[in-house]
């Protein structure tokens, strides 16, 4: 699909004129119009207020003429796993699990292939066949090539590890030890919880990503423990297959 169709198709998506339109990117109706016509293709910064405004990335609006790829864990990438910036906009060179908020989420790539693995595995990989391609691959991408330039010094590992034992230091009855934390994004793990009084209420957002893990129940037969947490709470919940009958067990601000 060209660029005048997905401009004319993301305006209509939106319920908006090309007045609307043109007043939320700082151009004349005229200038819309030229786009959508294929006379002309917003410019640079146009492009990067358009992929804020309407939440797509540049590469779309242009017609997607690049395939992207994940510069951290080398996962194939859409609009809607994009990581984003601290600023909220998308960036098309990581996904929402190894780049959120403007933080790289893994510093240490056996850590990466540790999460890694099991997916592959699901997809029909045996786990030796996982761990040798991301071994022979990772090393290749952008993000591990940089490593040293990229990384926070490790501040965001220290912050997991001060997370890991303040959850364990909860002693939640029947909850083994957590021994790491993983990215995990909001939409993924946004559970719905039953309130005193029959409401029912989500405690995340779903375009977030948060660390968090699962662990099986040590006292509840079919029941897993759910932990999730960043700088601001700490939430533990119990649910049964593919998180079903949620319930919440403490949401514990920090």
């Amino acid at each position: 699909m060209e660029t005048k169709e997905i401009l004319r198709q993301l305006r209509e998506k939106n319920h908006l004129t090309q007045d609307q339109m043109a007043e939320r990117v700082m151009v004349t109706r005229q200038a819309v119009s030229r786009w959508e016509n294929g006379e002309t293709q917003p410019n640079t910064d146009t492009l990067k207020l358009l992929s804020r405004e309407f939440d797509v990335s540049i590469n779309t609006l242009l017609g997607s003429p690049r395939q992207l790829f994940c510069q951290c864990c080398g996962m194939p990438l859409t609009d809607e796993i994009l990581g984003r910036d601290q600023d909220g906009s998308l960036n098309e060179e990581y996904c929402q699990w190894c780049y959120a908020d403007g933080t790289y989420t893994y510093n240490d790539m056996d850590d990466l292939i540790r999460v890694c693995v099991p997916n592959m595995v699901q997809q029909g990989f045996t786990e030796e066949q996982a761990r040798s391609y991301l071994k022979q691959t990772l090393p290749q991408l952008d993000y591990w090539k940089r490593h040293e330039e990229l990384g926070d010094g490790g501040r965001f590992e220290a912050l997991k590890k001060q997370l890991i034992e303040e959850i364990n230091d909860l002693h939640i009855e029947g909850m083994p030890r957590l021994e790491a934390l993983n990215a995990l994004v909001g939409n993924y793990v946004n559970l719905e919880y039953p309130l005193p009084g029959g409401m029912k209420a989500r405690f995340l957002d779903d375009r977030t990503t948060y660390l968090g893990n699962q662990l099986e129940s040590e006292s509840l037969k079919g029941r897993c423990f759910g932990v999730l947490a960043n700088v601001d709470f700490i939430l533990i919940c119990t649910y049964g297959d593919n998180g079903v009958d949620p319930e919440l067990v403490l949401y514990k601000k920090r």
